[in-house]
């Protein structure tokens, strides 16, 4: 009676239609299809620290079997709030947007446009120091985020269209 139960169970888990995104390994079309993007470049400090995430993240690297390039366009902002009595700002939230389109090398064509975003809550302390040092950490932190958001969104895309 157990065994059939498990093997019940194994049948509708099979069914489910529920597959790895990269299943196959490094020879899956998906892994491929990344290998053939490259990043254009980012304006601004927080830019390059999301280029070089995204670089990091892709498993490509030769720019001459590109097929696809990935323009991005970010909004880094800085909120300030949490004020005190004597109005010295005691919080910051720091938001990184990141405005991404997968574009066909042979085409031109827009085959993905999104965007992608996260934000950070940062402590301002009295030493002027620690909250530079903290509003790094958020923007590094939260490059890698987008990042990771860009590459799975553009990865779930390939996989889709290896469906078809």
């Amino acid at each position: 009676m157990r065994i059939a139960l498990l093997s019940l169970a194994a049948l509708a888990l099979s069914a489910c239609g529920l597959r790895p995104l990269y299943g196959g390994g490094s020879s899956a079309s998906t892994i491929m299809a990344l290998e053939q993007v490259q990043v254009g470049p980012i304006d601004e400090r927080s830019g390059w620290l999301l280029r070089n995430a995204l670089v990091d993240r892709l498993p490509g690297g030769n720019e001459d079997a590109a097929r696809y390039r990935l323009d991005v366009a970010i909004d880094d902002d800085i909120t300030r709030f949490g004020i005190r009595g004597d109005a010295a700002t005691t919080r910051e939230r720091r938001t990184l947007r990141a405005r991404y389109q997968l574009v066909s090398l042979e085409t031109g064509e827009t085959l993905l446009d999104a965007t992608a975003g996260s934000d950070a809550g940062i402590d301002i302390t009295s030493s002027e120091y620690a909250t530079v040092a903290a509003e790094q950490t958020a923007v590094e932190r939260l490059s890698r985020e987008v990042a990771d958001d860009i590459v799975a969104r553009i990865a779930l895309y390939f996989n889709r269209q290896g469906d078809r």
